[in-house]
């Protein structure tokens, strides 16, 4: 006891927490419930018709509207619209400058409503720190223990401009084909005339002999094409052209038409579609910086196919060169008024340029098409002899071919006949019988003279020879 009576008294704050619960429920009505009928009789009165007929009359509408309510429908005021000319309701194809004035409102959605001001740099729009002397020491030092020491001022790296100098790039260029061919690699000396490619690297050479995917290193390539240009298969113009339709262009529409692969476009002549067309060139050539290039020249097309699949196959034999039946006189499908073989293929319409691009003869190589041949694949090169002296046959080494593409159109079906329809004139007139070709009589033959020049002229310029190719080609 006198140990207890000893100690101290302390104080302890309690707090009594009660927490109550009870329903509070209303007591009955003190009577029965009554519905009271009230009328509602001007209901009826505010949805009749006539209530709306009174109010459309007593209160006039407050619009100001022409009689085609801002927007003209009228063509008839539109110069050259019934010309086939549809420049005036369409959009300009040079866009104009924007006005400075007019710039904020093409601002993005994001940039819009308040700005958002950066608190960098604005010492009363900091955050609120506590600042004590233990915790600045603190932080201080492990501050300076985690910040390295800087060793001075970084210096930028030399560059080597010897890299970029043209022979050096050339050197690196060759020095890919020695890692390919390695027995035709040049060892000589390295002059200007006769460039050695740089000595590989272990590592280029390890790439080249077990090559793997960037990506999936797990893949394995099954098969190696060399990429060579085919010289046996070149164009008047050296190039190819990529046609596009807009529309399908047959009424086959639950397969594939295949005699669209065997098709011809005829580009039809017009003086004044050609006239316009210098005339944007000019202006492209007077301005570069301010109006672009207008692409591709713009023509009007005549698309031609066979009458049937069985014609279509037929031509198909007889324009590839691999096919033993290729010279078989029985392939062609109809005769003309001379009395020749022929295949006949039949107008199907006329087709316009929409969008046109065209490459220049800087990058004359910016897009390619690739076919890969294989003689071993083919069973209808199962009996060619390889080593042969032939064209024909030296063509079909293994390799994947390419071919430079110059142009890309978009074929778009022609509006001319739809406006001479609704009573206009058009710049060209679908059914005019002068210009018009219904039928066309294909014959399948040997290159002549002058189309022999000019496939040499262009294999000779892919080739880098400066003497003239020789006559003999296919």
């Amino acid at each position: 006891m006198a140990a207890a009576a000893s100690r101290p008294d302390r104080a302890y704050h309690q707090d009594y927490i009660c927490r109550i619960r009870y329903e509070n429920n209303l007591p009955p009505p003190p009577g029965s419930v009554k519905l009271l009928d009230i009328p509602i009789d001007g209901l009826d009165y505010y949805a009749s018709p006539g209530f709306a007929s009174r109010l459309h009359r007593s209160q006039p509408i407050n619009i100001e509207a022409d009689a085609e309510l801002g927007m003209p429908i009228n063509l008839v005021g539109m110069p050259g619209v019934f010309d086939g000319d549809e420049s005036s309701i369409q959009a300009p194809l040079i866009i104009p400058p924007v006005n400075p004035k007019d710039k904020n409102l093409l601002r993005p959605l994001a940039e819009l409503g308040k700005p958002k001001y950066q608190g960098g740099g604005i010492s009363f729009l900091r955050r609120t720190e506590y600042i004590s002397s233990d915790t600045t020491r603190a932080r201080s030092e492990a501050a300076s223990k985690s910040t390295p020491k800087s060793p001075g001022p970084r210096l930028r790296k030399p560059v080597d401009t010897s890299k970029d100098d043209p022979i050096n790039v050339l050197r690196a260029a060759v020095k890919g084909f020695d890692i390919a061919n390695p027995e035709d690699a040049y060892t000589g000396p390295d002059t200007n005339e006769n460039i050695k490619g740089l000595d590989p690297t272990p590592a280029e050479l390890e790439a080249w002999n077990d090559p793997k995917h960037p990506l999936k290193s797990s893949l394995k390539p099954i098969d190696f094409y060399p990429i060579l240009p085919d010289l046996e298969a070149g164009t008047d113009a050296g190039d190819y052209m990529v046609a596009k339709f807009s529309t399908n262009p047959t009424h086959v529409a639950n397969k594939r038409d295949t005699r669209v692969d065997v098709g011809l476009l005829r580009p039809i002549d017009d003086e004044a579609m050609l006239a316009e067309y210098s005339a944007k060139i000019a202006a492209h050539e007077a301005d570069p910086a301010r109006i672009p290039h207008p692409g591709g020249a713009p023509f009007n097309y005549n698309f031609f196919l066979p009458t049937d699949e069985a014609s279509a196959n037929n031509l198909k034999k007889k324009l590839d060169v691999d096919d033993p039946d290729r010279d078989n006189a029985n392939l062609y499908t109809a005769k003309n008024r001379d009395g020749k073989e022929v295949f006949r293929l039949e107008r199907q319409r006329t087709y316009e340029t929409g969008r046109a691009t065209a490459q220049d003869a800087n990058h004359a190589y910016k897009e390619i098409a690739l076919a890969l041949r294989d003689p071993e694949l083919d069973v209808t090169t199962q009996d060619v002899i390889p080593d042969s002296d032939d064209p024909s046959q030296q063509r079909l080494k293994k390799g994947a071919y390419y071919y430079p593409i110059m142009q890309k159109i978009q074929l778009k079906p022609h509006r001319s006949k739809n406006l001479a329809q609704l009573g206009g004139a058009s710049r060209f007139n679908d059914e005019d019988d002068d210009k018009r070709v219904d039928a066309w009589d294909v014959i399948v033959d040997d290159l002549d003279d002058n189309e022999k020049a000019k496939r040499s002229l262009n294999r000779a310029a892919l080739l880098g020879d400066d003497e003239d190719a020789p006559e003999e080609d296919s």
